[in-house]
């Protein structure tokens, strides 16, 4: 597996979710549709981890089971949600959720490198730029190396630790760190909130409708939702459960579920219509995270345009500072 996942990469794996979820809704058990898909994945990486992963099943293990065995090629985040898909008998459900999640990640990655591409050339521009005047009157290669790839390699280092920290495929306690620090970052923070609220709907409403007991299909959800603190604080909630208090009681009482979510539940467990009030939560944290996280992929860019311009415009000040001022010193004036 790469360090760095890539927008293509996302793509193959929205196409491979894709078409599992196709071939599941059209009838085909498990093992017929990754045999199909196994002949000409999305990526032709895939052929060997669906291999295994057939191996697995013929060998007695659950599609879960095997996926988690087939040499770490699936992020905890979608093993999580396949479980709850699998535990619940709406695979294909999950299919098609993680095939969306894919595709807005791949759509989201392409925008942000697309815009980047302007503001970071002009800063190699003006890297390269302005100590040429000193290395063209001077001669000095190595000095002039140092002033540009010297600035660099350092934010070359810097950008390819934020990428790397930023995959989905880490270990929880990681991704744990990585939540706690983006949490408070206004719209970034709140958009993977809300999308982990979507999951966690939209497992949740898989396992009530598949006949799971409540309190299991709380905690299969939370870690289906790839949130590990709603996961820790869903954990936390067995006791309370013990001591006869409903989910949405439990629920409303905390501070990560917002007003609404807690509301639409408590409506939903009492008229005896959760299903329809899971969906309906889905379909709101799904395109409110959605729009924020676009809104992000927007002014990200926008923001480091700016960061450039302002760097620019204080060595040009510098420059003709210094400029005016060896005149000065010469006599000139």
């Amino acid at each position: 597996m790469s360090l760095i996942v890539t927008p293509g990469q996302f793509s193959r794996r929205a196409e491979l979710y894709q078409q599992l979820g196709q071939l599941t809704s059209a009838g085909l058990g498990i093992v017929r549709a990754l045999e199909q898909i196994q002949r000409s994945p999305p990526d032709r990486a895939d052929r060997e981890p669906l291999r295994k992963m057939l191996d697995g099943i013929a060998q007695g293990r659950t599609f879960t089971e095997a996926a988690g065995r087939a040499g770490g090629w699936l992020p905890a985040f979608d093993l999580a949600l396949l479980q709850a898909g699998e535990t619940s008998g709406r695979l294909d459900a999950c299919f098609r959720v993680l095939a969306d999640y894919y595709t807005d990640r791949a759509r989201i990655a392409r925008q942000v490198i697309g815009d980047l591409l302007y503001p970071v050339g002009l800063l190699h521009f003006a890297i390269f730029l302005f100590p040429f005047a000193s290395f063209f009157a001077s001669g000095n290669a190595l000095l002039y190396l140092a002033q540009t790839f010297g600035v660099l390699l350092p934010l070359y280092l810097v950008a390819g630790v934020f990428i790397f920290a930023m995959q989905g495929r880490h270990g929880e306690a990681w991704r744990g760190v990585i939540e706690s620090l983006l949490h408070p970052i206004p719209l970034l923070g709140t958009a993977r909130h809300y999308l982990a609220l979507a999951r966690l709907a939209t497992a949740l409403e898989a396992l009530i409708s598949a006949g799971v007991s409540i309190i299991e299909a709380w905690e299969l959800a939370a870690s289906a939702s790839g949130s590990p603190a709603l996961k820790q604080i869903v954990s936390a909630w067995k006791p309370q459960f013990a001591a006869g208090r409903t989910p949405a009681e439990t629920v409303g009482d905390c501070s990560r579920f917002p007003e609404m979510f807690a509301s639409l539940y408590a409506t939903g467990e009492v008229s005896g219509k959760l299903d329809e009030s899971l969906r309906q939560l889905r379909q709101y944290y799904q395109e409110e995270g959605a729009r924020k996280l676009h809104a992000v992929a927007q002014w990200t860019p926008r923001l480091v345009y700016l960061i450039v311009a302002l760097i620019i415009a204080w060595r040009v000040v510098m420059f003709w500072t210094g400029y005016f001022k060896t005149i000065q010193d010469a006599g000139g004036f």
